[in-house]
């Protein structure tokens, strides 16, 4: 099923997100916590994937895994160092594994990268080739706090605009912890001109150390109220985790309130967690 369908409904939606290994090694253990997701019915589940494109034969067969097991996969592509003829031949092992959705990002820049931009500079080159290639739901990143590598939230916009000009169907946000952040940006981008769903990411904080880990990727804005609940139960892993749970949660009932009807969890590769969310919310979701 093509995701567009689904987040343009007006019955509540909610997806979760699992990421594959970077070893072999871990596959199985990674295989077991999408599954047992899986197993709680969501919307559809977006696996990650890294940079460079190579590395992304775990994503695919995860994806087929989900599909198996009668679930929707998103599937994430980055281009950063990556080729024509390497994005050519991954989109057709997407295809042929019966993948129709796929999220497409630049990627971060490895370290090691000599030539990071080889084909595709911009997110938008991707998703222009995706949408030359065959009949994909075509989804892309947005940043309510604008892009780490934005000169401004106005910048920011220009190459959001850019990216849905050559295909997207439609958003997904990066994390935020103030709902009110999300809201200002949804005004500022239609005042844009631009007009597609956006699926509004919520990371359910488990652990004090995923503060530090936020801030360092995404600069995140985090509120008073947030920092407090971590203070009083940072150091306390069970506490902790049923307070970013019930953070999380209250979040998503007010995006539902406010005419979202679709959410995703980045629920870090952790079933206890998805099922926690999807429990409390099991009376609003139907």
């Amino acid at each position: 099923m093509k995701i567009k369908e689904l987040i343009l409904s007006e019955k509540p939606t909610l997806s979760f997100e699992v990421f594959p290994p970077k070893s072999d090694d871990g596959f199985d253990v990674i295989l077991q916590a999408a599954t047992e997701i899986a197993d709680l019915s969501p919307s559809y589940m977006s696996v990650t994937a890294g940079a460079p494109v190579q590395n992304a034969e775990k994503t695919a067969q995860l994806c087929e895994q989900l599909l198996r097991r009668g679930v929707t996969p998103l599937a994430h592509l980055t281009c950063i160092g990556a080729d024509e003829p390497a994005i050519d031949a991954k989109l057709a092992d997407l295809r042929a594994r019966g993948v129709e959705n796929i999220l497409a990002l630049r990627g971060d820049i490895p370290g090691d990268m000599e030539t990071p931009f080889s084909t595709y500079a911009h997110a938008g080159d991707l998703v222009q080739k995706i949408r030359a290639s065959g009949d994909f739901c075509i989804g892309g990143a947005c940043y309510p706090e604008h892009h780490p590598e934005s000169k401004s939230a106005d910048e920011d916009l220009t190459y959001l605009r850019a990216k849905v000009e050559a295909g997207c169907d439609f958003l997904v946000t990066q994390m935020f912890f103030d709902n009110d952040i999300l809201y200002n940006f949804m005004y500022r981008m239609y005042r844009a001109g631009i007009d597609v769903p956006v699926v509004p990411g919520i990371m359910p904080v488990t652990n004090a150390k995923q503060i530090k880990r936020i801030c360092a990727i995404s600069h995140n804005i985090l509120p008073q109220r947030f920092l407090r609940i971590v203070d009083r139960y940072g150091d306390d892993p069970d506490a902790m985790t049923e307070a970013g749970i019930a953070y999380a949660t209250a979040q998503i009932i007010d995006l539902y309130a406010n005419g979202f009807h679709a959410v995703h969890v980045y629920s870090m590769n952790k079933p206890q967690v998805a099922a926690k969310i999807k429990s409390n919310l099991a009376a609003i979701l139907k």
